[in-house]
């Protein structure tokens, strides 16, 4: 049984169960609520099934199940927030055995909440350092960079600011787009209190809505109005813009601009998993685990969704920068665990 959490991760977890389930959820690879429920914790509790609580999306996931095959029963219920929420709050009774979250913050969370297990060093060895649980309880299966979008129509590369703070400049009042309820928006501003401090995060949030920033429901919508003319610019992951462009052509007069390594704006995150510390499935949770990062899966968040691989020897279609050359690696991802702290400051400064 892991223990009951300190007063800030139960306020935390309060905070998830009631208040992010409205992060949204756009496509396959997006940071949210499924479509569906695939199957309920109810109908997963027999010995026999492995039950993955997946904050990822099913249309995203079910091909990979497909794939691995074998007595695996996914519950889509809710976004990667809600179902670490859940979690916690279903204690030692979870029928959960693995956490398949779109954000480290919320493997950040269980970790913290001695939630996890170790896994084992075969697993863990796959995987970059700083793409894994600093006491080695979840590893990424795939990563993400915060971007910029900009019209390419009505903005020259050569004038994007090299970080975010370029973006509090004047001239780019009214023409930011950004996705204020979304995860992976929240993720980043969780990695600004971390670099800056919680009054250097105020600060610049304070500056960013003296600019008149555009918000928008979703990402996808996002990159439409990007695209469009409504906004210039937009912040948003990367992997938007490549299935977008497929579909619109070379044409679409809208492009990537990536901030400085080490930016707060430059962050790479990820999506990853963990294995129930009270799981009674551990070693089939750890197989789970292990076909994640498995070539074939790893082939496919590459090819499929347009994320990065975390495991050696894996390319994509898409011409994607080199992870290696992108964000800040010095940041430990299990930091952006903090997300009521996120959501408090968001409050405060009215951006949510």
């Amino acid at each position: 049984m892991f223990p009951v959490r300190r007063l800030a991760l139960l306020s935390f977890s309060a905070t998830l169960a009631l208040g992010l389930v409205a992060c949204s959820s756009e496509g396959s690879s997006d940071e949210g609520t499924s479509t569906s429920e695939s199957a309920s914790a109810e109908s997963a509790s027999a010995e026999s099934a492995l039950v993955v609580y997946s904050g990822r999306g099913e249309e995203l996931v079910d091909p990979l199940i497909e794939r691995i095959g074998g007595g695996i029963e996914v519950d889509y219920s809710g976004n990667t927030n809600a179902q670490a929420a859940k979690i916690l709050e279903e204690g030692d009774a979870t029928p959960a055995d693995v956490f398949y979250g779109q954000d480290a913050g919320a493997l950040g969370a269980l970790d913290e909440a001695g939630a996890l297990a170790p896994l084992p060093e075969d697993i863990l060895s796959l995987v970059p350092e700083q793409y894994r649980g600093a006491d080695g309880t979840w590893v990424a299966t795939s990563a993400r960079a915060r971007v910029l979008a900009y019209n390419s129509d009505s903005v020259q590369a050569a004038d994007l600011p090299t970080g975010i703070d370029g973006l509090l400049d004047p001239r780019w009042r009214g023409q930011i787009g950004y996705a204020p309820t979304n995860a992976s928006f929240q993720a980043f501003v969780t990695a600004l209190r971390v670099q800056r401090g919680e009054d250097g995060a105020r600060t610049w949030l304070e500056g960013f809505v003296a600019n008149e920033p555009v918000a928008f429901e979703g990402n996808n919508p996002l990159l439409t109005a990007v695209n469009d003319g409504q906004v210039a610019t937009g912040l948003l992951n990367h992997y938007y813009w490549y299935p977008f462009k497929d579909e619109n052509g070379d044409d679409a007069p809208v492009e990537l601009h990536y901030f400085e390594p080490g930016d707060p704006g430059a962050l790479i995150n990820v999506a990853g998993a963990g294995v129930l510390a009270d799981s009674d499935n551990q070693e089939a949770a750890f197989d789970f685990v292990r076909e994640l990062l498995s070539t074939e899966s790893q082939t496919y968040f590459a090819n499929e969704t347009a994320e990065y691989p975390v495991i050696d020897g894996v390319t994509s279609d898409y011409d994607l920068p080199p992870l290696s050359e992108l964000g800040s690696t010095d940041l430990d991802l299990g930091q952006l665990s903090s997300l009521e702290e996120t959501q408090t400051l968001l409050t405060d400064v009215g951006i949510i």
